[in-house]
């Protein structure tokens, strides 16, 4: 189902945005941002089906949404909302001032964005947990107003699980409004939908061809690709349970990336041998096979060594390590979007209940990029205080800088309010 490949044979497949998708984009886009609602829900009824005369949805249908709901599910959701918040209260920060002497006070304001837009997938599955996963961070960093999009289904509602999800949360602002339309919605305002200042969330190509258009006039929090889990294993795995996870990952989408990485070749043998028979009765069985024979590998190392030098080149978005020493292994990851430590920690976990985060950096830009957080919903601020005698202490030294770059307006500026003390 996976090929056996050795470490010096494998490639990334590039995933890259379509240019006809790009294009179709472009002009959802630009409707959007011209004509507002009017176009929203031209292309609702286009691309969803479905027939609407507002965007809003009533709080009263999230409401009854929650109510509707089981009481195993709330029950459950809202353990896993205490664990996020509390894991994400934790990356809170403070703002701080300093006495840098002579008067001159120096320090950094920690500010929360006045609005974000969160967006929600709705398609061949349905993700509430992503509610809780955008939203809290947001809460926690102190947002004032969230506003939630998601497709609608049939009925001209979102599912009726992120609407409890949404309502559980307390968010009061959510709209039937998917795909590019909502990210332009989200970015530039209509008449029912206020323009943000970051748009979050996890989204399909459309989706990201849109916040890539529109980034600079909002912030995104990036343009995420297929999801994507390596694991690392030696000869003390459970071949068994790797090959869930693999297919955990694999049946999200047919562009899903699952790799195992092992200097064990009976491991990588009996891994595949295990996916054939855990496939059979999968009900995503089709998207899951899909996937792994398209952008599935089994890596076969010459060591451990290369096998780790094999993890950090490709900079997955999951890791887990199925080692003998997982938090040993740890100290020599340096590229992996969230690292899941030994047997007892499949990817699932972290995308659903244990607290961090499960937006995750894709595509190999874990080597730069970090899982959202509280920091992507507010801004640093500099603040600079200083005082007279540090400004005379220091003039000569501005004005030379200034100068050096041949703006001396920049150094007048500074010697001005010297002089008028001379």
């Amino acid at each position: 189902m996976i090929p056996l490949i050795a470490a010096e044979d494998w490639k990334r497949k590039a995933v890259s945005l379509r240019p006809e998708v790009e294009k179709i984009v472009a002009g959802i886009v630009r409707d959007v941002s011209q004509f507002g609602d009017r176009a929203l829900l031209r292309y609702t009824h286009e691309f969803d089906g479905v027939q609407l005369s507002s965007v809003r949805v009533p709080i009263s249908r999230l409401e009854a949404a929650w109510m509707e709901s089981k009481s195993s599910w709330r029950r459950v959701f809202r353990a896993a909302a205490d664990n996020i918040r509390r894991y994400h209260l934790r990356q809170r920060r403070e703002s701080w001032y300093v006495d840098d002497g002579d008067g001159v006070r120096l320090g950094q304001r920690i500010l929360p964005v006045d609005r974000a837009g969160l967006y929600v997938p709705g398609g061949t599955a349905v993700y509430p947990s992503s509610v809780l996963m955008t939203a809290i961070p947001a809460q926690v960093a102190g947002v004032g107003s969230l506003h939630l999009t998601s497709p609608p289904g049939p009925s001209g509602l979102p599912h009726p699980e992120i609407m409890a999800a949404a309502y559980m949360l307390d968010i009061k602002n959510v709209y039937a409004i998917g795909g590019a339309q909502a990210i332009a919605a989200l970015a530039f305002g209509t008449a029912s939908i206020p323009s943000v200042d970051k748009v979050v969330g996890p989204g399909n190509a459309y989706v990201t061809a849109a916040k890539k258009l529109v980034f600079g006039h909002v912030d995104i929090d990036s343009l995420a690709g297929p999801s994507e889990l390596v694991v690392l294993a030696d000869k003390t795995c459970q071949a068994d349970w790797i090959a869930h996870d693999l297919l955990a990952q694999a049946e999200h989408d047919p562009e899903a990336s699952a790799i195992l990485v092992t200097p064990e070749v009976t491991v990588a043998e009996a891994v595949c041998e295990a996916l054939q028979d855990f496939s059979v009765n999968l009900p995503r069985a089709d998207i899951a096979r899909l996937a792994l024979c398209n952008h599935g590998a089994a890596i076969v190392t010459n060591s451990m060594d290369e096998a780790i030098n094999m993890v950090n080149k490709i900079a997955p978005e999951h890791l887990e390590l199925m080692v003998a020493d997982p938090w040993g292994m740890l100290e020599r990851v340096r590229n992996a979007g969230a690292v899941f430590i030994g047997s007892w920690s499949p990817e699932a976990v972290g995308d659903y209940y244990a607290g961090p985060n499960h937006v995750l950096p894709t595509g190999g830009t874990a080597r730069f990029a970090s899982a959202l957080g509280v920091d992507d919903f507010v801004t640093r601020q500099s603040v600079i205080g200083y005082s007279q005698q540090r400004l005379e202490r220091t003039v000569d030294d501005i004005a030379l800088m200034a100068r050096s770059e041949g703006l001396e307006g920049h150094a007048r500026s500074v010697e001005a309010r010297i002089r008028v003390n001379d």
